[in-house]
């Protein structure tokens, strides 16, 4: 019986510590290089911005934007300028979609963004660009070569810039990859003739502060409420909420899957053992034992089986964990993604707490059924089981 609510316990830790592990990477990986943790953006951004993008730009430098990068947790503020147009390389001419950004401010948010060829951009060198491995297939484009942008101004006419190829990127969105580009902020704001940016992206020094963070900013803006738009990285990432939400309802029916198995075997083993004690049954029954305090018996006895099986069932599943963990899980590249990756365990409270819950709810529903046919047996009947 230990041996099944353990395998159980550890077959939920394996199974959810995958899934977790892969939450946090898609969140990571989401906030780092393309929503930061806090998006700040003029009301009606998200809405309307693609249509008519100059209207809604942020100064360079207000006050609220001095303050907000120093509040406490807050690592970095880095303004992002988006605008799109055509990218042009010999003969051959390709739409783009691209961003301005701060080289320096964007260091922080550099894990994400793999550079496989070249460097990244660099304040110093403001006529550069860092293309997406994609686009740069498409066009032909390697390291050290030029470029052409063309883009619309915010006056309706059209601007052009030669730049030179500084590295090419990737990341894990492949549609991303083969569209993108990223230039210094100095060199867009030329190139479109504005000043500002479409949004301060803000990162955190730790994503679990997010809606403490929120608040306070929140209450740092809440004379201007009618100027700036917050908006947490969670309510942007709709593919991270739809994943969650599907791989969740498969853990869970995971859970229920494992537990009714647990339940099965532990209540087949709890009726054998009944049988085998009758006897003994009989004779506490004999002595005085009432019929509540046998059920109260077996039902006490299932349940420190199932604490000693939830025992050792996590010892060793956090074991397995960290030795599978060290070793990687190999994984080919996700659908729309170009690059594979190493996968790990990821263990967390909440699903020890789940997978021992799991457990110890089997094992008591297993034993009712026993414990109350245990109950029921006829004194006389049981004794005559010991001759």
């Amino acid at each position: 019986m230990l041996s099944g609510i353990g395998v159980g316990i550890i077959a939920l830790l394996l199974a959810g510590g995958f899934i977790e592990w892969i939450f946090w990477a898609m969140r990571e990986s989401t906030i780092l290089f393309r929503l930061g943790h806090i998006q700040v953006v003029r009301p009606g951004y998200l809405d309307r911005g693609a249509a008519d993008p100059y209207r809604f730009l942020l100064p360079h430098s207000v006050d609220e934007l001095e303050v907000l990068a120093k509040l406490p947790g807050i690592k970095v503020v880095a303004p992002r300028l988006s605008f799109n147009g055509l990218l042009s390389h010999g003969d051959t001419t390709i739409g783009f979609i691209g961003e301005g950004i701060d080289p320096e401010k964007e260091k922080a948010f550099k894990p994400d963004l793999s550079i496989q060829e070249g460097v990244g951009l660099d304040p110093n060198q403001p006529l550069s660009a860092v293309i997406g491995n994609g686009l740069a297939a498409n066009l032909g484009i390697k390291s050290g070569d030029k470029v052409v942008l063309l883009a619309n101004t915010v006056s309706g006419g059209i601007n052009a810039v030669e730049l030179n190829v500084v590295g090419v990127f990737s990341t894990a969105n492949k549609a991303f990859d083969d569209s993108a580009l990223r230039i210094p902020l100095i060199t867009a704001e030329k190139l479109l003739r504005v000043s500002g940016a479409h949004r301060w992206t803000v990162l955190l020094d730790d994503t679990s502060d997010t809606k403490k963070i929120l608040k306070r900013i929140q209450q740092l803006f809440i004379e201007k409420t009618g100027e700036f738009q917050l908006i947490p990285w969670y309510d942007l990432a709709d593919f991270y909420n739809k994943t969650v939400r599907l791989f969740s309802q498969q853990m869970n029916v995971l859970g229920g899957i494992i537990g009714f198995m647990i339940l099965l075997g532990i209540s087949n083993v709890l009726i054998m053992n009944v049988m085998d004690r009758t006897s003994e049954i009989g004779t506490l029954m004999a002595l005085g034992l009432k019929r509540l305090e046998i059920v109260r018996l077996f039902l006490a006895e299932a349940l420190m089986l199932g604490v000693i099986g939830s025992v050792l069932g996590v010892s060793i599943g956090w074991g397995l964990a960290a030795i599978i963990s060290a070793i990687g899980i190999p994984m080919p590249p996700a659908p729309g993604t170009s690059t594979g990756y190493t996968a790990e365990i990821f263990i967390t409270g909440p699903l020890i707490a789940k997978a021992v819950l799991v457990a110890l709810i089997s094992t008591f529903l297993a034993s009712v059924f026993p414990a109350w046919k245990a109950s029921r047996l006829v004194i006389v009947e049981a004794l005559r089981k010991s001759r």
